[in-house]
Order: C-alpha cells, then structure tokens, then sequence
C-alpha cells in the first residue's frame, strides 16, 4: 500500500459507525454495531498485511494477509465473528470508539499516518 508521501493513500477511513445502535450493553451483537468502513479508491487490489487501524487511545486492529479489491470496501467490527472478503472482526469485548468524540487512524506497516477521521459526540456516525 505504498503511496508518494504527497498523494493521498489509495484506501481510505471512508465512514465510522461509533455508536452502535440501541443501548451499549457490550454483547457482541452491539459490539459488532461499531465498525469502520475503509475504500480503496483505485482499481487496483491492495495488499493490507501489517496495515493498522488505530483509536486515540492507542487501542490497535493489524491486519493479516488481506487483499482489498480496487473499488471496494471492507467493514472492521469491533467484535468477534467470522472474518470474510468484505467484514474483518477485531475480536474486543469491549467497546473502541468513544461516542463523545474520537480519532480513527490508518497506519501503514511501517508507523505513517495514510488516514484519520475525528468526531464531536454529533450523531452516531461520520462520514470521513
């Protein structure tokens, strides 16, 4: 996923669901509600191994071995579940993105920001 450093990167935080809808009661289902949509806006298929998804306070995704196919999407849920093409899962049992206000950072395998998107406690999500 390298880029010139002056280009925006090729995959992008395109939205991030940071309240999950109903009350936060922690069960996966509502753990899986928080997600962040990445995009990979080019047509080519990008390799996301060692790429990190990171929160302001330090709480870190690393992808494995993925490939995210150009002009597609792939959702990162907080929770646990069966990771596909499109849905990755993190795992946590509890909830990453505050509701009061946040930053989601993408990170490329050798520490660089390619991304961030923050948010006020306005809404449930944003649009990055």
């Amino acid at each position: 996923m390298a880029a010139p450093a002056e280009a925006a990167s090729p995959v992008q935080i395109y939205r991030v669901y940071f309240d999950s809808p109903g009350k936060d009661t922690r069960s996966n289902k509502s753990l899986n509600g928080e997600w962040v949509q990445l995009y990979n806006r080019t047509t080519k298929t990008r390799q996301l191994k060692g790429v990190k998804l990171r929160d302001k306070t330090g709480y870190t995704y690393t992808f494995g071995w993925f490939q995210l196919k150009g002009r597609k999407s792939v959702y990162v849920h907080t929770g646990r579940g069966s990771n596909n093409a499109t849905h990755r899962y993190w795992g946590r049992k509890a909830y990453v993105w505050n509701n009061t206000g946040d930053t989601a950072y993408l990170l490329y395998p050798n520490g660089k920001r390619a991304d961030s998107c923050s948010w006020t406690s306005k809404g449930s999500s944003k649009y990055c």
